[in-house]
C-alpha cells in the first residue's frame, strides 16, 4: 500500500504547547512524532494539560497519555471485569482488558492507514472502558437504576471521572492529567454531547457534570465531533466486540458455525471456509478463527475506504475541519453498518440472551443493587478512605456519587467477595 501521507503533509517541528509557555526550555512535550495528515491531531500543537508539568523529550504528549493509562490501577482491574462471560467461566473468553487490547490493535491499524496519530487512537482505545462497573452490562444497568434518584450513571462519564479524579498517584493533582485531546476523545467516544434538545440522553447530562467537576467546562468542544483518532477508536470498539462476541459465542457452544450461514457479515465467510466447518476438534477451532479474522479484516478495510472518501471531502483539511464536518469522518459504509446491525440482532437473540447468560444476569444485578444500598445506608461498611469521603460529602447526592464510584471500580470477584462479607446469602453466578 502506498504511503497515505501525501507530500507536504509531514509534520514540522512540534510547536510549543499552548498554556505551557511558562515552563523552562526543554520541558515541553516535544518527543518525536510520526508523520500525519493535516486532518489528524497534531501532537506538537496539543492544547496541553489542565495542570502544567514538565514534558518529555523522548515521547509525544499522546504517547505519555497512553503510557499513563496502561499504568493506571483502573486499567489493571479490567482483567477481572466481565465482557460477556464472567471471569471464572473460562480462560479463553474476553474480559474488559482483552477487549480493550483488541480495540487498541484495530484502532492503531485504522489510524495508520488514514495517516492519523496512532498513539492518540491507541490511548483512547485503551481508556474507553475504564469506567465500566463489574458484571458487564448487567452491572451497569443495576448501578444506573440505583443512581436514578441521584442524577444517573453512565460508564463513559465514569471513564472520564477515572482519569480526571479517581486515579490518585501523582503528587500535584488527582487523575492522570491527560492532554485535552485525549480527554475530548474519551468524552465523545459515542459522538458529540449536545446540551440542548427535548430528548437529551441521561448519559449526556451525567457526562457534562463530570466535565464540569473536572474543571474542563468549555475546553472539550462537546457539541462538535471528536478528533478523527477518537472516531477511529469508536469504530474499532464496534468492530472488536461484534467479531469477538461471535468468537466467544461459538467457543461457548451457544451457536454453531452452521448457525452463522445466513447471518450478515459472518455468513459469507462461513460459506467460503472450505471443509473446515465441523463441530468438533481442530477443524472447528480453525474454522472459528478463520471466520473471526475475515470479519475483522472486512470491517477494517471497509472503514478505511469509507473514511478516506469522507476525509477527502472535508471543507478544511484540519482538526477543526473534522470537528465541524457535521457527520463522522471515520465510519463504516452504509452497507457494512447495516450488516453490523443485523449481526447485533443475531447476537442479542442467540448470545447475549442465551439462557446460560440470563441465569447470571439477575444475580449480578442483585449483587450490585445490594452493595449500593448497603454502602449508601452504612458508609462505614466501605474501606476507610471511601468511608471518609462519603461521610465528608455535603449532600445525599454527593454521598451516592461516592458509593457509585466505589462500586463501579470493583472487579467481578471483589464485588462477589464484598457481597459475601456483608450479606447472609450471595447469588450463585454460574
Amino acid at each position: 500500500m502506498a504511503d497515505p501521507v501525501k507530500p507536504g503533509h509531514r509534520m514540522t517541528e512540534p510547536a510549543a504547547t499552548p498554556g505551557l509557555q511558562s515552563l523552562p526550555a526543554g520541558c515541553r512535550d516535544t518527543g518525536p512524532a510520526r508523520p500525519v495528515a493535516p486532518y489528524a491531531t497534531q501532537a506538537g500543537e496539543s492544547a496541553g494539560r489542565l495542570h502544567p508539568e514538565p514534558g518529555c523529550p523522548m515521547r509525544t504528549p499522546f504517547q505519555r497519555d497512553r503510557d499513563r493509562i496502561i499504568h493506571a490501577t483502573a486499567f489493571r482491574r479490567l482483567t477481572y471485569k466481565t465482557q460477556v462471560f464472567l471471569f471464572h467461566e473460562g480462560d479463553h473468553y474476553r474480559t474488559r482488558l482483552t477487549h480493550s487490547l483488541e480495540v487498541a490493535q484495530i484502532a492503531r491499524a485504522i489510524a495508520r492507514m488514514l495517516a492519523l496519530d496512532e498513539d492518540l487512537a491507541e490511548a483512547l482505545a485503551l481508556a474507553h472502558d475504564l469506567g465500566h462497573p463489574p458484571f458487564g452490562h448487567a452491572g451497569e444497568r443495576a448501578l444506573a437504576e440505583a443512581m436514578t434518584p441521584y442524577g444517573g450513571f453512565d460508564h463513559n462519564a465514569q471513564s472520564l471521572k477515572v482519569v480526571t479524579l479517581l486515579e490518585r498517584k501523582y503528587q500535584g493533582f488527582d487523575g492522570l492529567n491527560l492532554t485535552m485531546e485525549t480527554l475530548e476523545g474519551l468524552a465523545k467516544h459515542n459522538g458529540p454531547v449536545p446540551e440542548d434538545g427535548a430528548a437529551v440522553p441521561v448519559g449526556h447530562a451525567v457526562l457534562r457534570r463530570a466535565v464540569g467537576a473536572a474543571g474542563l467546562s468549555g475546553r472539550l468542544h462537546l457539541d462538535r465531533f471528536g478528533p478523527a483518532e477518537a472516531q477511529a477508536a469508536a469504530i474499532a470498539d464496534d468492530i472488536a466486540y461484534n467479531s469477538h462476541d461471535i468468537d466467544d459465542g461459538l467457543r461457548a457452544g451457544f451457536i454453531t458455525i452452521h448457525d452463522l450461514r445466513g447471518v450478515p457479515l459472518a455468513g459469507q465467510y462461513v460459506r467460503e471456509v472450505p471443509g473446515r466447518t465441523g463441530d468438533r476438534g481442530s477443524d472447528r477451532h480453525r474454522a472459528i478463527y478463520e471466520v473471526h479474522r475475515r470479519v475483522i479484516t472486512d470491517l477494517i478495510e471497509d472503514a478505511v475506504r469509507e473514511s478516506r472518501t469522507r476525509l477527502a471531502a472535508l471543507a478544511r483539511q484540519s482538526l477543526e475541519g473534522v470537528r465541524e464536518a457535521g457527520r463522522p469522518v471515520v465510519a463504516l459504509s452504509p452497507a457494512r453498518q447495516a450488516g453490523i446491525e443485523g449481526l447485533q440482532r443475531f447476537l442479542l437473540a442467540n448470545v447475549y440472551r442465551h439462557s446460560r447468560v440470563m441465569r447470571v444476569v439477575a444475580g449480578a444485578e442483585a449483587v450490585v443493587r445490594d452493595l449500593f444500598g448497603r454502602y449508601t445506608a452504612e458508609p462505614g461498611a466501605m474501606p476507610a478512605s471511601w468511608r471518609a469521603a462519603a461521610e465528608a460529602s455535603g449532600s445525599e447526592l454527593e454521598r451516592a456519587a461516592v458509593v457509585a464510584d466505589f462500586v463501579a471500580g470493583m472487579t467481578d470477584r471483589f464485588a462477589i467477595k464484598e457481597h459475601q462479607r456483608l450479606f447472609d446469602a450471595t447469588p450463585e453466578l454460574r
